[in-house]
């Protein structure tokens, strides 16, 4: 029989590496803190080994943490979700949830994509899955699982409509090394935290291509343009993208090896196949699909993301990634502007 619901009980929808990371920090802040896995097997050996030695190795669970297979049970145990599954499960996990969270649910997407197909942001999916009456806020920013896990010095920015449940969410997770901002700014939020995919996996392919730190400061630079320009036209905010979920994750993603679409790009630099690579990853690297779908969307929004196009090209129409850099390079001169 399911416990009842009590403001101590926050459950972590994904049981990877950033999930993980999540459950451990909301049972450390002194929540009760469920994670939630779609694969019996290995949610059970992690109950049994008190870590997720798969995708966050030497992290031991802290007391507080449980572990639950069974989503309908635990959406009656909990009026609270963070929401960390791949983009491509995301709605699927939703509409299982959906018939049995409470109306007064709050639920969070700490997902960095956008939806597979539509290219609908993550917020929208949850409405839709959800129904508008629940309360949906959306985490991002500068953090890696494994860093956040061990408790180093981080920061983040958790976005809803309604700044009361932008800071519900927050409190959840600030603690002495976790400062947690909030903002209004739905839209920005996400799309700086989706397309700085892209951005890492351009930046991965120059690096490993030697092509120089010249070149890998500007295509964050450029790359951030890009951004902005497509967050503008959907109607973000032009200073998130110059804080923790726009800049500050792009420099993070473009810049450091635990990036795993950093890891992507590298390995197509050095003459690696994607198939291959996403194989050896052994996780979603959502700057993949997620450029899929952001170049649709600036076609059909005509704006202009020439690297978008580029690490399109490389990823689903086999250019050589030389090819694209050159492609870059060959762009008629202009005024640096957004």
């Amino acid at each position: 029989m399911a416990q009842p619901t009590t403001d101590s009980d926050i459950a972590v929808l994904g049981a990877g590496s950033w999930g993980t990371a999540l459950a451990v920090v909301l049972a450390r802040n002194g929540y009760r803190s469920f994670l939630w896995g779609r694969d019996p097997a290995r949610m059970a050996r992690m109950a049994h080994e008190r870590t997720n030695a798969l995708y966050l190795p030497g992290v031991p669970f802290p007391d507080g943490l449980y572990l639950r297979e069974d989503l309908a049970a635990l959406a009656q145990e909990c009026g609270r979700f963070l929401v960390a599954v791949p983009s491509e499960v995301f709605r699927t996990t939703l509409e299982a949830l959906a018939p049995h969270a409470a109306p007064t649910a709050i639920v969070a997407s700490a997902t960095k994509g956008l939806e597979p197909g539509s290219g609908r942001l993550l917020s929208d999916v949850c409405v839709a899955a959800l129904g508008a009456g629940r309360g949906i806020g959306v985490i991002s920013g500068p953090t890696f699982a494994r860093e956040v896990a061990r408790g180093l010095p981080a920061a983040m920015t958790v976005a809803a409509r309604e700044p009361a449940t932008a800071e519900a969410i927050a409190a959840w997770l600030r603690n002495d090394h976790l400062r947690v901002y909030t903002s209004q700014d739905v839209v920005g939020v996400q799309l700086g935290g989706a397309i700085k995919n892209i951005m890492a996996i351009a930046t991965g392919i120059s690096d490993g291509l030697a092509l120089g730190a010249n070149a890998r400061a500007a295509l964050i630079t450029r790359g951030l343009a890009e951004i902005q320009r497509l967050g503008q036209a959907l109607g973000g905010r032009p200073e998130t993208f110059m804080g923790l979920a726009g800049m500050g994750d792009l420099v993070l993603t473009c810049t450091d090896d635990q990036s795993r679409n950093r890891q992507v790009g590298l390995a197509l630099g050095q003459g690696g196949s994607l198939r291959t690579t996403l194989a050896q990853l052994g996780q979603v690297a959502e700057g993949v699909g997620t450029a899929r779908e952001v170049r649709a969307l600036a076609h059909r929004l005509g704006v202009d993301m020439p690297i978008t196009e580029e690490v399109y090209r490389v990823l689903y129409e086999g250019l050589p990634p030389r090819d694209a850099v050159a492609a870059l390079l060959r762009r008629e001169p202009k005024q640096e502007k957004l």
